[in-house]
């Protein structure tokens, strides 16, 4: 379900984009406005992102091959990390560029402000039906996790629903700043104002690229499962019968879909290897069934040395 629904949130975010870039570059340029002109830009740069999320969302559904044994699932970090670029050139670039040109008095000029206006209203419906998309998975998901929403998005290894949500955000931000400061503009007679609420959205534009590249970065290193999931899946391998102790436990995603675990795990000497066996397979089992996330489970039998005293 969550590939599905991520899929969706993405859909969503992308059509949402595609008509506000358009319509905020044109009340823009109508309206003199450089806030309205970054919206655009920001508007330009989410759409191109989502385009790299949904191409990551398919490139990522490949299936392992003899190159890439473990799939193609770490391929979602690499696109989200594109993402970020795009937002940081397309988004935060300009938006600063064109906030310094006007605050300087070297924007441009125009008087239909009522349009700005009305595409800013259409951005709010637009842009809070996409937040409400991401909000309704977010709420899903947790439901399923048993966390609260923001420790659930905290957690998630699904970066691309994250950049998502973190895009709609931005924009309701983003929204609210080119109001106030087509509102000062009109109300002071100064451009100033303007071209300040340009540079914050630049500003907050920089910041959101680097929250997602900073994921990005972390995720494509190799995360490891979270504590909880972690506890789960020790838990599970020391109850199974004839394991006396854990010794090491590794855990790592490979995609927000699939988890590699790994474990240096004691196997009492009463069972032979045959047993062992058979239990290190019952083992592989209940943990696809616990954590559905779960692909791959090596174990490593190990013994445990006990230190023998010299005789005196």
């Amino acid at each position: 379900m969550s590939r599905s629904e991520t899929r969706k949130t993405v859909l969503v975010a992308g059509a949402a984009n595609l008509v506000l870039a358009i319509t905020k570059l044109i009340a823009g340029l109508l309206a003199g406005s450089s806030a309205m002109l970054a919206e655009g830009a920001h508007s330009i740069a989410d759409t191109l992102n989502q385009s790299f999320l949904f191409a990551s969302l398919r490139r990522s559904e490949r299936p392992p091959d003899k190159r890439h044994p473990f799939g193609y699932g770490n391929e979602r970090y690499v696109w989200s990390l594109l993402a970020a670029f795009g937002i940081f050139i397309a988004g935060a670039g300009f938006s600063i560029f064109e906030g310094i040109l006007t605050m300087t008095g070297h924007g441009g000029t125009g008087t239909a402000v009522w349009l700005a206006y009305a595409v800013l209203a259409l951005a709010a419906v637009l842009e809070g039906a996409s937040l409400i998309r991401a909000f309704h998975q977010a709420r899903m998901e947790t439901r399923e996790s048993d966390h609260e929403l923001v420790e659930h998005v905290r957690r998630s290894p699904d970066l691309t629903f994250k950049t998502a949500l973190f895009e709609d955000s931005a924009a309701m931000i983003g929204i609210a700043l080119a109001a106030g400061g087509l509102v000062l503009r009109q109300i002071t007679g100064s451009e100033f104002w303007d071209g300040l609420a340009s540079v914050l959205i630049g500003v907050l534009l920089a910041g959101l690229a680097l929250l997602i590249g900073r994921e990005s970065t972390v995720l494509l290193i190799g995360r490891a499962a979270d504590p909880e999931a972690q506890r789960e899946i020790r838990a599970e391998i020391l109850g199974a019968p004839g394991v006396t102790g854990v010794d090491e436990l590794l855990t790592m995603h490979f995609g927000p879909e699939q988890l590699l675990v790994a474990a240096k795990v004691h196997f009492s000497d009463a069972i032979s290897a045959d047993q062992a066996e058979d239990v290190a397979g019952e083992i592989d089992r209940r943990l696809r069934e616990r954590l559905p996330i779960v692909r791959h489970v090596f174990l490593d039998p190990t013994q445990r040395f006990v230190r023998k005293e010299s005789p005196a």
